[in-house]
């Protein structure tokens, strides 16, 4: 279940705007077939996706420390790829990936959160809504496919099918869910021989992780077990991400630090004394970026 830290920061990472809600979409999963490479302009594709103006303000002074285009760079991804995204949340992976699968005639999937998952909550309900109103323009993003995933929901899209799957800072949520072993088969599933899971997550490194990574912080280690368990390669990390200055022990978790900037614990109003000065000179988090690989 998503912390509820994460519910103001969703707010605010997400348009305004009077656009209708339309209902959660029955899942279109992608063809086994691959679309047609388009020329190999691969880094012009994904520069111009990272600086469209379609993205929002908010998200893209956020590059500074997640690195969109460096990171994509780097997990492989490719024109004319099928792109599944993981719990994509308030859209900031999505802006520059259905953007990149626009220009270049590939696929975006975004897997949500599934309503029949007796543990959906209305701030799930919320998220999935602001997904599909904030996404629905195909004209501006393309076609924006959805699917659905939790503890008891079917494959997330038929056997081979994908080519790149993205989590961005969700693991932390999949392990209290307690799914995080489906989670990660199920997108071992979807994936072709050969296809890419890409992770973005906090990182407890090198302190310990704490029980079930509570404070928002995950081990490399724990994830690239995790990942080698489902069956995946591991294939290589990056620094991209990293940020020194976290020294990861902050009062409110993660969550004190930018862009959720938290001052009480949750379900708890913000604390107007505050003094958000040390997080906010902290930036993000210090976050492990990690490539793992279907064998085949």
């Amino acid at each position: 279940m998503r912390s509820s830290f994460a519910a103001g920061a969703l707010l605010a990472l997400l348009l305004g705007g009077g656009v209708s809600v339309p209902a959660l979409a029955t899942p279109t999963f992608p063809q086994a077939v691959k679309a047609a490479e388009p020329p190999p302009q691969d880094q012009d594709f994904l520069q111009a996706a990272v600086d469209s103006p379609a993205r929002a303000p908010q998200n893209k002074a956020r590059d500074r420390w997640r690195h969109p285009a460096q990171s994509l760079t780097f997990w492989g991804i490719r024109p004319g790829d099928v792109v599944l995204e993981l719990d994509p949340g308030g859209g900031y992976w999505t802006e520059v990936l259905a953007g990149f699968a626009k220009s270049t005639d590939g696929r975006y999937i975004g897997a949500l959160p599934d309503p029949k998952d007796p543990s959906d909550d209305a701030e799930q309900k919320r998220d999935r809504d602001r997904f599909m109103s904030r996404f629905g323009d195909q004209a501006l993003w393309g076609k924006v496919e959805t699917t659905t995933f939790g503890p008891a929901s079917g494959p997330l899209a038929p056997p081979g099918s994908v080519d790149f799957i993205l989590t961005g800072r969700n693991i932390h949520n999949f392990i209290w869910r307690g799914d995080l072993d489906k989670v990660l088969a199920d997108a071992f599933a979807a994936l072709r021989p050969g296809g890419v899971l890409a992770v973005e997550e906090h990182r407890a490194d090198p302190r310990p992780m704490v029980a079930d990574a509570r404070d928002g912080y995950v081990s490399e280690a724990f994830v690239i077990a995790a990942a080698r368990k489902a069956g995946f390669q591991y294939g290589g990390d990056s620094e991209i991400n990293a940020n020194p200055r976290d020294s990861k022990d902050h009062p409110f978790g993660v969550w004190t630090l930018p862009p959720t900037r938290a001052s009480a614990p949750p379900g708890q109003p913000p604390n107007p004394s505050f003094d958000h000065s040390k997080y906010d000179a902290i930036g993000e988090s210090d976050c492990m970026t990690l490539r793992f690989v279907k064998p085949g």
